[in-house]
């Protein structure tokens, strides 16, 4: 029995759909009890992710768990203390749920994480990798860093297996935020000042994630290991931008507006941080994946946003 935390979510929920599709026994954990699930997967509802949160029933007869549920990284909160508020969740919540998982039995706890930990960027042709020493700037990028260093504690005595997993932006079916933004105006076919943007970013389709993720709730070389996952090609935003144009059958209206401009316009609207994450590199090694694992991303970095800007069109007509 596999059990999935977060179910409902972005990520969770695709776990979920992938799970029932291979036939493998899966319990869901909610919030609401009015959520669908596939055939054959159980709803367990949970109220919140808590230090104080009773597991036992999702828990019973699993072996392994996929902790999705989580606080995410949000622009503009609105938190008082910020930290606090991903502590009480991410770090409390999860090693909460950890430790009453150890109790109970279970094999392996999959802990998806965050390129955050690592850091927000790498300088051009540098990467980061899974042995690199953390290095979180933002209150979000702690908590899972905190969390991280949690479960390694709980695993050491109990004999519980912890798999980490790291991935950056995570793009698909679904997708929301500056992600959702970015391919709306692709598709309305607006200008967009992004035609010299020459940075190199890693990014990870939703299907490709959760391919790695269900690997590695039973890979016998996953246990206590951590990973960086991605689709294993780089792209510059420019590139970006045109994979979604072509992807969505529209031209890409491109300015080439050199990124010094970008940034100094930013600076004077406020919105630096906005346009570090368009211009800055962030790449990351996923050599360790493919070399314990053998793991290969099975879906193409064009595919990959096929699906994601299908989802959105498929939204946009209902």
């Amino acid at each position: 029995m596999i059990l999935v935390t977060g179910a409902s979510g972005f990520v969770g929920s695709a776990v979920i759909a992938r799970l029932a599709r291979d036939g493998a026994e899966t319990r869901a954990c909610v919030r609401r009890s009015d959520i669908c699930m596939p055939d054959g997967v159980h709803a367990v509802r949970v109220s919140d992710l808590t230090a104080s949160t009773d597991w036992s029933e999702a828990l019973a007869g699993v072996e392994a768990v996929v902790h999705t549920a989580a606080r995410v990284h949000v622009m503009d909160d609105l938190a008082t203390d910020p930290l606090a508020e991903f502590r009480r969740i991410n770090v409390h919540g999860t090693l909460n749920l950890a430790r009453q998982a150890a109790a109970a039995g279970v094999r392996r706890f999959v802990f998806i994480s965050s390129i955050k930990v690592n850091g927000e960027s790498t300088k051009l042709g540098a990467v980061f990798s899974a042995n690199d020493l953390p290095a979180p700037l933002d209150p979000y990028g702690v908590s899972k860093m905190e969390a991280e260093e949690g479960l390694r504690e709980i695993a050491a005595p109990t004999g519980m297996e912890v798999v980490i997993i790291r991935p950056p932006l995570v793009y698909g079916l679904g997708v929301k935020a500056n992600f959702a933004t970015l391919m709306r105006a692709v598709q309305r076919s607006w200008p967009l000042p992004l035609g010299a943007v020459h940075n190199q970013r890693s990014l990870v389709a939703l299907d490709n994630l959760v391919d790695f993720i269900v690997i590695c709730q039973s890979h016998p070389q996953a246990a206590n290991q951590t990973f960086l996952v991605s689709d294993g090609h780089d792209l510059s935003t420019t590139e970006l931008v045109r994979g979604l144009a072509r992807a969505a059958g529209v031209p890409a209206r491109l300015l080439p507006v050199p990124v010094w401009a970008l940034k100094a316009t930013a600076a004077l609207l406020g919105k630096s941080d906005a346009v570090q994450r368009l211009c800055g590199n962030l790449q990351v090694d996923i050599s360790k994946a493919r070399r314990l694992l053998g793991w290969v991303p099975p879906v193409s970095v064009d595919e990959g946003l096929q699906r994601a800007v299908a989802g959105r069109e498929d939204e946009t007509n209902i």
